[in-house]
């Protein structure tokens, strides 16, 4: 297979929202009016105002998106770049002063117990890099427009999580007990008063068998983590959507039933539309097979005719990638794009690229991940209430201009 392909002219299409849909893209034309508008300038809120700005795009004090074009080449993700969600607003920064002295209670264990991130540094350490991504990735591109933030590609990034194996603190707690089914984590924010606990607390349940890779974390990108992003402890589950990654972890409990807190029992759940979020719908859990492309990109004007490298990224949740194909005409066809830099393990996610020579015209770039077992990254979206797990390739791609 040669490493470059070469396209016929095109007819120009106008750049409107109905032409856009006209190529089955009005998810990215209205992800793109989304982040257009959310870029109004807003400043960063004060938790992360050592962010850059130019890389995000502040839709409001505690959902920070990072911009298509920041993500560039490199595997790992900067943390003055990643992407911000909270649920509730961030704890009050002196929880930072005295790191070692955070204490998380460990429940559902033969002798349970709380622990302070200074014990749990003695129970050993692993590093892994993971991808980090809101259930809501991609919610910008459903036509429905379902309630919160329209996010399009950047609430996602891929990071290094140093901490201690949940699986160490367990057997250094003589073991699980008796019927857990689900790993529960609770988040430390303060929560309002005056209102039923379970209606706002952070408590999120997996399945007992995400402990064999989970992490309590302390450093991210090899410095302590920020309030930002959970420090200065958090649950990290890899291969998990991010709201299962719980912030500022004060309880980690091994239960025989899920959490009945509202973001547990009724938050986070493939709904169908028209539908009302219930316990016995599937709860958002692990991420599938997903990519996308971040260059070239329709945001730098028209490009010149001849050879561009088509690049992006691409994950599959709990599994590694096996390939990864692009297509410059909308899926008609499509061409192996080569894997580059390093493979951080299979919860990161893999930078692929391929030169395509482009002639005048309009081009629509997209892009199609495999993982290791097969699974082949869908070409629409599972249309839901939340707007939760869009993986589509179709919503994911983008039109570019060459003249």
């Amino acid at each position: 297979m040669k490493d470059s392909m070469t396209l016929p002219r095109r007819h120009m299409l106008a750049g409107s929202a109905a032409a856009l849909s006209a190529l089955g893209l009005a998810g990215w034309a209205g992800g793109a009016r989304a982040q257009q508008a959310a870029a109004a300038a807003k400043p960063l809120p004060a938790y992360a105002g050592w962010k850059s700005p130019d890389a995000l795009i502040v839709h409001s004090s505690s959902t920070l998106e990072t911009r298509r074009s920041a993500f560039g080449t490199s595997v790992i993700t900067p943390s003055n770049q990643l992407y911000v969600r909270n649920n509730l607003p961030a704890p009050d920064a002196a929880i930072l002063d005295n790191r070692d002295a955070w204490t998380v209670a460990i429940e559902g264990v033969k002798s349970p117990r709380s622990l302070t991130l200074a014990e749990l540094k003695t129970l050993g350490v692993e590093t892994v890099a993971t991808v980090l991504q809101c259930s809501g990735n991609g919610r910008g591109f459903f036509p429905s427009k379902p309630s919160g933030t329209p996010w399009s590609v950047g609430a996602a990034g891929c990071v290094v999580w140093s901490g201690v194996p949940l699986r160490n603190v367990v057997a250094a707690l003589g073991g699980l007990a008796d019927g857990a089914a689900y790993l529960t984590g609770t988040g430390g924010e303060k929560l309002p008063e005056g209102v039923d606990p379970l209606t706002v607390l952070v408590e999120r349940s997996v399945p007992v068998k995400a402990m064999d890779d989970a992490l309590l974390a302390w450093e991210m990108n090899g410095e302590p983590l920020s309030l930002a992003h959970g420090g200065p402890l958090r649950l990290v589950v890899p291969g998990y959507q991010g709201v299962n990654n719980i912030k500022y972890v004060k309880r980690v409990a091994f239960t025989s039933a899920q959490s009945q807190a509202r973001i547990m029992s009724h938050g986070y759940r493939m709904s169908p539309p028209g539908s009302k979020a219930s316990p016995d719908q599937p709860s958002v859990w692990e991420m599938g097979v997903k990519s996308w492309i971040n260059g070239p990109l329709p945001d730098k004007g028209a490009l010149k005719p001849g050879q561009v490298q088509v690049h992006g990224v691409a994950f599959g949740g709990t599994r590694g990638i096996k390939s990864v194909e692009v297509s410059a005409d909308g899926g008609k066809t499509w061409l192996a794009a080569k894997l580059i830099g390093p493979d951080l393990g299979p919860f990161a996610w893999r930078q692929f690229a391929l030169p395509v020579r482009l002639e005048a015209g309009t081009h629509v770039l997209a892009s199609r991940a495999t993982d290791t077992a097969g699974n082949v990254q869908a070409e629409q979206r599972e249309e839901n209430l939340g707007g939760y797990n869009n993986a589509s390739w179709r919503d994911h791609a983008v039109t570019v201009t060459v003249a």
